[in-house]
């Protein structure tokens, strides 16, 4: 069951904004904090990571990806939440969907599901989970798309897969439109491309692959696109080449990152809008404190959206 084909050109959309937040190093407190400010600023989303533990220090604490999205919905009004992105492999579809359903209707309608097939091997097996390897996990993840959209359909669902089977299967209540969005991340051309063309409705271009968004866009077929980079943004001339090294010292080895004044910021990310991005997920050199979200809502999404 594929997605239905994106709406109108990027071209006649406004671009926006969304908050990459991991929930590492950082309590609820400031997370709630942050969404906040975001969703009073104009920001469209704030995004969040699903690990078991941080892959990079296990020792840290890591909220639950869910229960954390969960918990923003609920201390938000319109801010869209989801996660980037959601490894498929934690979770049968049958309580995906219905976790995705619930959420989305205590929301009023504002979930977004990230969705991958999981790129940290070693997680899956060290917590007892099975790797099948990445050709079948994409597999996976494919059939998995399909039975999310066929149980938000309320209607008793069969379904006989390759790795998933279902009979007399129901899901309701429905989401609020009766789907919830797909965003399937990653750039990979063998495995991760086929998918976006075929069953996201959004492409989550990662930092790492942004300089190739021009030659990967046509593989993304009809999905809208978003763009995730680290941010280092300088509130003044005075503080660039500070913020600059901050960003690159956090985040360089991500790739993409993209750091100077409001007009450099804004330079580069228009770049990207020619060629298609509608969405800029922001992970900010200060983990996005209130004053980093606020400027980047005043002067750099204006000169983009």
């Amino acid at each position: 069951m594929t997605r239905p084909h994106a709406g109108p050109a990027a071209a006649r959309r406004r671009a926006s904004a969304g908050l990459y937040l991991p929930q590492v190093r950082m309590d609820f407190a400031t997370i709630e904090r942050r969404v906040r400010v975001a969703e009073e600023a104009g920001f469209h989303s704030a995004w969040f990571i699903d690990h078991l533990a941080p892959p990079a220090d296990r020792g840290l604490d890591i909220l639950d990806a869910w229960t954390v999205a969960t918990a923003v919905a609920m201390r938000t009004e319109r801010l869209r939440v989801g996660h980037l992105v959601l490894a498929a492999e934690f979770r049968h579809p049958a309580l995906l969907a219905k976790m995705a359903a619930s959420l989305d209707v205590l929301s009023g309608g504002r979930l977004e599901l990230g969705l991958g097939w999981g790129s940290v091997a070693r997680e899956l097996t060290d917590y007892g989970l099975t790797d099948p390897g990445p050709r079948k996990r994409a597999g996976r993840l494919a059939e998995t798309i399909d039975v999310l959209r066929r149980l938000w359909t309320g209607e008793p669902v069969d379904f006989d897969g390759d790795h998933w089977t279902l009979r007399d299967a129901i899901c309701r209540p429905r989401p609020v439109a009766g789907r919830v969005p797909i965003h399937i991340g990653g750039a990979g051309p063998r495995l991760t491309m086929p998918l976006v063309a075929e069953l996201a409705d959004w492409w989550n271009c990662p930092s790492g692959a942004a300089d190739r968004l021009a030659e990967l866009r046509p593989r993304a077929g009809a999905a809208r696109i978003s763009v995730q980079h680290p941010i280092g943004l300088a509130a003044s001339s005075s503080v660039r080449d500070e913020v600059v090294a901050t960003a690159h010292r956090r985040f360089g080895a991500w790739g993409g990152v993209i750091a100077g004044t409001p007009d450099e910021v804004a330079e580069a990310l228009s770049r990207e809008r020619e060629a298609g991005a509608e969405l800029f997920v922001c992970q900010f050199h200060d983990f996005g404190t209130p004053e980093t979200i606020r400027l980047f809502a005043e002067q750099v999404l204006p000169a983009i959206a």
